[in-house]
């Protein structure tokens, strides 16, 4: 990899993106509540099963197809792909999750002026973004390799649950990077079942998660948005 592509990754993958992916937890702030994470062990199960259950099988898949949209400059895939994620999205939360972030990620990568103008029009006709979408339009303007782009997006995603254990479990900064590194066989699985997976075999059925997300929006003592 070119060294301008790593450190475009690098960036964008980051935790301190001014996106606001600190401040939600996906169910699993739910899941402590409710007894179901209680320690390193417990928190390495859940953020596993989600990460092979619902975002390999779904969200990093439809990431995967809106980066190749974009590469394409397909816009007709790029709102496809868009509208089907969001209707997708099944709880009040996880749809303002994904529409705030997304629109947070394509604001700034507009507003650094790195995208051509066919790429802003692609995004610019479609009426909302999820963060899918403004990640694929990022990993265009920014001419990032699509495998490696995938990878930083799933670690990005692994890394937020883990701190979000970290602060909540909690559990020590050398248990949580214990953890995140526990996680790297199944990231690179997750990357690799998102390539490879057929358009019927995509699925976000997990409603364990969608009642545990719809429980949070009313949970009384949170620190993650809902």
């Amino acid at each position: 990899m070119h060294a301008a592509s790593l450190l475009h990754l690098l960036q964008f993958a980051s935790p301190s993106l001014p996106i606001g992916a600190y401040s939600y937890s996906q169910g699993l702030e739910a899941a402590l509540e409710s007894g179901l994470v209680k320690d390193e062990a417990g928190a390495g199960v859940w953020i596993a099963a989600h990460l092979m259950q619902v975002v390999a099988r779904f969200e990093a898949p439809v990431c995967w197809r809106l980066m190749q949209a974009f590469a394409a400059r397909d816009a007709e895939a790029v709102r496809f792909w868009t509208e089907h994620f969001i209707a997708a999205r099944d709880t009040a939360e996880f749809r303002a999750e994904t529409v705030q972030m997304g629109y947070s990620l394509s604001r700034l990568v507009l507003d650094l002026g790195v995208a051509d103008e066919p790429l802003r029009a692609i995004l610019q006709a479609v009426s909302e973004v999820p963060l899918p979408t403004a990640m694929a339009f990022a990993v265009a303007a920014l001419d990032m390799p699509h495998e490696e782009a995938l990878l930083a997006t799933l670690f990005a995603w692994a890394e937020n649950q883990v701190l979000a254990c970290v602060k909540s479990v909690p559990l020590g900064q050398v248990a949580g990077q214990r953890l995140l590194l526990s996680l790297r066989p199944q990231i690179e699985q997750a990357a690799a079942v998102a390539r490879q997976l057929q358009d019927h075999g995509l699925s976000n059925w997990a409603p364990a998660l969608s009642l545990l997300s719809m429980r949070h929006e009313t949970q009384y003592s949170r620190l993650y948005r809902s």
